[in-house]
């Protein structure tokens, strides 16, 4: 109904406020009863619900679960997560010595990497209130998709157009789901203040996490980016896993600048020189890049590929991971929710390992690794916003950008992904049923919990 309405929508704010109010007297599509519940007052529920007997769900536990959060606040400290201080990286942290001291001479020494919630939200906060601050900086362009409550990225880029008269241009995402009436307010609120606000483009919603800082240095413009895998919000920061690039580089810039471009209705465009756009160039680059893997495994290389993302469903992508691994392609996948492919099959996918880890942070970063046929220098790694779903690959503007910088390209491969495949703490192995085990822990074999490896040894020569 979304879909029709803002199809026929001559202004997709009011269209979407309508739905908003709509929405609680909605269709209902599942309800959840006690396997106790009498027959009588089940067809009592069903009947003046209109739910049919297959929407009916009879569970033996708590139907709502979030009654247990009250567990939290029981002050048994010896029960909880001990408490962490996210870092900051090196590159970050020690500008003492750097022409001005800024993030921007930080980021122009070479690409700076961080790690959610390992690694500090501030520096995203940091680089954006720098720029509203900085005279040289000429304009401000950002996504915005989850931003939660009382966001300090929209005070940044508010103040950033009142109080600094920078040109601040915002899109918004008003059909992020159950995040609508947030969205709303924050876009209402930037628009009083100055700020360009736009909605995205009709049928598609923007998931991408990009801001862009456009800086006068000198006789020349430079523009200096944040590509991120997560949304920019200071709370999930704190519990979610992602991934964020600081970079200045060219290329990249001039493939965003035509991003918000596209995204905001003043040039259609077709290709891009190094970003991976949905729905544009996303899904063909990507097939290219596993065809590429079977190339090589078939002229007697050693294909090979790690995924990690969310969730895995679309068939087209299922199917070329299938017949890579019948190729002789070794695939590792890190999936933490759905994924529709089997792996261990003879015949089919006994190349193919699926894991899911999940432990006290949520999983939500996408890293996609290509051996692409040899040693340093050749190896492709991709990251973003993208799952390998429908909605993702043609449904929704995403961007996957790719890691050039040799010292992050090992950092990822061998501290980060190496390490999660390592886990035999919080990881589950995917039978060919699609039943998940515990891994067998061979004798000798050293306990590995990703997170835990994350949070006790912060990889201090990140970015430096």
């Amino acid at each position: 109904d979304m879909e029709i309405q803002e199809l026929e929508a001559v202004d997709l704010l009011d269209t979407i406020e309508e739905s908003l109010r709509k929405r609680r007297f909605g269709t209902v599509v599942r309800l959840l009863v006690h396997k106790t519940m009498p027959d009588y007052i089940r067809e009592f529920l069903a009947e003046n619900l209109k739910v049919e007997n297959q929407d009916i769900y009879a569970l033996t536990g708590p139907l709502d679960l979030t009654c247990l959060t009250q567990l939290s606040k029981i002050e048994r400290h010896d029960l909880k997560d001990r408490p962490y201080s996210p870092a900051v990286p090196p590159m970050l942290r020690n500008r003492s010595e750097l022409e001005d001291g800024s993030v921007f001479a930080a980021i122009r020494q070479g690409d700076i990497l961080i790690h959610h919630p390992y690694d500090s939200f501030s520096p995203v906060i940091e680089f954006l209130s720098s720029a509203a601050k900085d005279p040289n900086v000429l304009a401000i362009k950002q996504t915005l998709y989850r931003v939660g409550t009382n966001s300090p990225v929209v005070k940044t880029l508010l103040q950033a157009s009142r109080d600094y008269g920078k040109q601040v241009a915002v899109l918004v995402e008003l059909k992020a789901r159950f995040d609508e009436e947030s969205n709303i307010g924050w876009a209402k609120m930037l628009e009083q203040e100055g700020v360009h606000v736009t909605y995205g483009l009709l049928g598609l919603k923007t998931h991408s996490k990009i801001a862009m800082v456009v800086r006068r240095e000198g006789e020349h413009i430079r523009r200096y980016l944040h590509l991120g895998t997560g949304n920019y919000n200071h709370q999930t920061a704190t519990v979610y896993e992602d991934f964020g690039l600081f970079t200045c580089d060219e290329e990249i810039g001039a493939d965003v600048t035509d991003l918000f471009n596209y995204l905001t209705g003043y040039s259609a465009k077709g290709d891009y020189r190094k970003l991976l756009v949905a729905p544009i160039n996303l899904r063909q680059r990507m097939e290219q890049l596993i065809r590429q893997e079977v190339e090589i495994a078939h002229n007697g290389g050693k294909g090979r590929m790690i995924f990690k993302f969310n969730h895995l469903v679309d068939r087209p992508m299922i199917r070329m991971l299938y017949e890579a691994s019948t190729a002789g392609v070794r695939i590792d996948l890190i999936v933490r929710g759905i994924c529709g492919l089997k792996p261990g099959i003879p015949g089919l996918s006994e190349n193919i390992r699926v894991v899911s880890v999940v432990g006290r942070f949520l999983e939500h970063s996408r890293i996609y690794y290509f051996k692409n046929g040899g040693g340093e220098g050749q190896e492709k790694i991709f990251m973003g916003s993208a799952d390998l779903m429908p909605r993702n690959l043609n449904q929704r503007v995403e961007v996957l950008f790719e890691v050039e910088d040799p010292r992050l390209v090992r950092y990822l491969r061998d501290d980060i992904l190496a390490t999660y495949l390592a886990d035999n703490l919080k990881a589950r192995v995917m039978q060919p049923d699609g039943t998940y085990k515990l891994p067998k822990l061979q004798d000798g074999e050293v306990e590995v919990s990703a997170q835990d490896s994350f949070l006790n040894s912060r990889i201090t020569t990140l970015g430096g």
